[in-house]
């Protein structure tokens, strides 16, 4: 039988961390049917002598819950060769709710996703109320790529306690069984799991917490019954593990998981405030994982870091009175304006702190705020710190902001490391990257969309780890592709086999690269967000259908909503 399409000659590193080969691979019907030499022609073929081919890349931790209900174009994910999306990560999203309730969701998800709520109050219509409407929703709406959706705990607290929730309440005995319930019927209807909070770093722009921050155990165990009913389904956690110390928490998770038989994952993170944390927790969830407890602990590839600058929504000077004034004009008129001594003198004079709307700036520090250069750099060196810099120059850190802030006619950006770069360095992620009970991930796709461009994380494990630093690209693949998958519950692709999802990308290894981010005005209402472009990809395929050519999206929309199976 004649294939839709044969990718022919190129180098097949099928996902299974197996040594690469040299083989054609024949697609019919949204499957791979053949893969090996000198396949039959096609009606379609892609030349990839001297190319990878490999799955497409499965993202467990996104945030395309708004954006996916009004884009058929899940970018940044999908130019970075990600093929399907698990979203409704940390206890934030958009369902189920019920009418009147709908901004107290915006909120939380504009204050700890940074998606604006204009952009979300336009984009979101909120036809439905439950969990299975909303998935009908984006079951309608065809894409570029395929998504899985999480049951946020925050929107179910919200559902069922009301302002009760939002006041931390502990939840009665039958608030624990509404929403057990709820969680087991939004599985039933094809969610993949469960997703709470527990970090006071998730907030509204009001500064209210995250609704779920002091959910008890006993709430979090009778939700986990309710996958455990339905025999599916995993559980995601963000906390800070502080109270008291990471064990205690750790341990909380590992009941549950012990109790609902369900599989877990966890944000492992190496802290600049307490470095040695990760390791603890790296161990913990190693240990639980010998013993028969699946808790794996998702890190980043890089170090997790904020883009201030003037195209973005935030930057060192935000919060003075001088720069709000003027915040709203033109790019090239504020540059001109900030370069007026006079204005220049004001900025620098004002409290950096005290008008601003973002809480984190109080914590950034220019020991680790550094340019980021075109291309980007992710590994800076100590001594190009804004701070070492300054003191070479014998200047305020403040100072050599604000001339970074202008460069290049006001379109850079000042990188600022948040986590994994206590020491300067990537080695967290390369000793995380050696467990094979961890998994590579948080890049947050669609959210942060003012000063977080971590969608192109797959991108960079290549690229860096690979290419750069020398690690088995076939571990990098395996890493991103059947492995993801599995822990997200998904047994049909991920791998290159005979009978597979027929998601693939065909990969440039060599030219493989990320671009500097820039902005794009693209959202409902106008709305801007960051967007990283790489150079590589010569195709990306979803269901057997060309999706993007050399980083263009082609037209082809054979995304779907996938509902999860068992």
């Amino acid at each position: 039988m004649e294939a839709d399409l044969v990718i022919r000659g190129g180098t097949v590193v099928d996902g299974t961390g197996r040594a690469g080969f040299e083989a054609d691979v024949a697609v019919k019907d949204g499957r791979i049917a053949a893969i090996g030499p000198g396949l039959p022609r096609g009606r379609e073929e892609i030349s990839a002598k001297g190319r990878l081919v490999t799955p497409g890349f499965v993202d467990i931790h996104t945030h395309y819950d708004g954006q996916a209900v009004w884009d058929s174009h899940l970018a940044p994910s999908a130019i970075h060769g990600v093929t399907t999306a698990v979203m409704g990560n940390c206890g934030v999203g958009f369902a189920p709710v019920h009418p009147g309730q709908e901004m107290k969701l915006i909120e939380l998800m504009e204050g700890v996703e940074d998606i604006p709520a204009p952009v979300l109050s336009q984009g979101l219509d909120f036809k439905w109320q439950s969990f299975a409407e909303y998935l009908a929703v984006l079951d309608a709406k065809p894409r570029d790529i395929d998504i899985c959706a999480l049951v946020p705990h925050a929107a179910v607290r919200v559902y069922v306690m009301g302002e009760r929730a939002l006041a931390l309440e502990n939840a009665n005995q039958g608030d624990i069984a509404e929403m057990r319930r709820i969680v087991a019927e939004a599985v039933d209807a094809g969610a993949f799991g469960f997703s709470t909070s527990r970090t006071i770093s998730h907030k509204t722009l009001a500064g209210d917490p995250t609704p779920t921050l002091r959910a008890q155990e006993e709430e979090l165990s009778g939700i986990a019954e309710g996958l455990r009913a339905g025999g599916k389904g995993f559980l995601e956690f963000v906390s800070d593990f502080n109270q008291p110390d990471p064990a205690t928490e750790f341990g909380l998770i590992r009941r549950i998981v012990e109790r609902s038989g369900r599989p877990a994952v966890f944000s492992l993170t190496a802290r600049h405030d307490r470095t040695e944390a990760w390791k603890e927790l790296l161990a913990l969830s190693n240990q639980a994982a010998a013993e028969g407890v699946p808790i794996r602990p998702v890190f980043p590839p890089r170090p997790i870091g904020i883009l201030m600058g003037l195209l973005g929504s935030q930057n060192p000077f935000s919060g003075t009175p001088s720069y709000k004034a003027i915040a709203h004009l033109p790019l090239a008129e504020r540059v001109a304006a900030m370069r007026d001594p006079a204005m220049r003198a004001r900025i620098l004079g004002e409290d950096r702190f005290s008008g601003s709307n973002f809480p984190l700036l109080t914590r950034l520090s220019f020991e680790r705020m550094f340019p980021f250069g075109d291309p980007p750099n992710y590994a800076p060196p100590k001594e190009t710190s804004i701070a070492a810099q300054a003191a070479r120059e014998r200047r305020t850190p403040e100072e050599v902001a604000y001339d970074m802030l202008l460069a290049d006619e006001g379109n850079s950006f000042i990188f600022c490391a948040l986590v994994n770069y206590f020491n300067y360095d990537l080695e967290p992620s390369r000793e995380l990257l050696r467990h094979p009970n961890t998994i590579v991930g948080l890049s947050d796709g669609g959210a942060h969309v003012g000063f977080i461009s971590d969608g192109s994380f797959p991108t960079f494990v290549l690229a860096y780890w690979g290419r750069e630093r020398g690690l088995p690209v076939e571990e990098l693949v395996r890493r991103q592709t059947s492995d993801t998958a599995r822990a997200a519950g998904l047994a049909d692709r991920g791998m290159l086999r005979v009978g597979m999802k027929a998601d693939i990308n065909v990969i440039d290894y060599d030219k493989l690269a990320l671009e500097r981010p820039g902005m794009l005005y693209d959202l409902p209402g106008g709305g801007r967000r960051l967007m990283q472009k790489a150079r590589g990809y010569d195709a990306t395929i979803v269901a057997g259908a060309i999706t993007y050519r050399h980083g263009e999206a082609t037209g082809a929309l054979p995304g779907k909503l996938v509902r999860c199976a068992g």
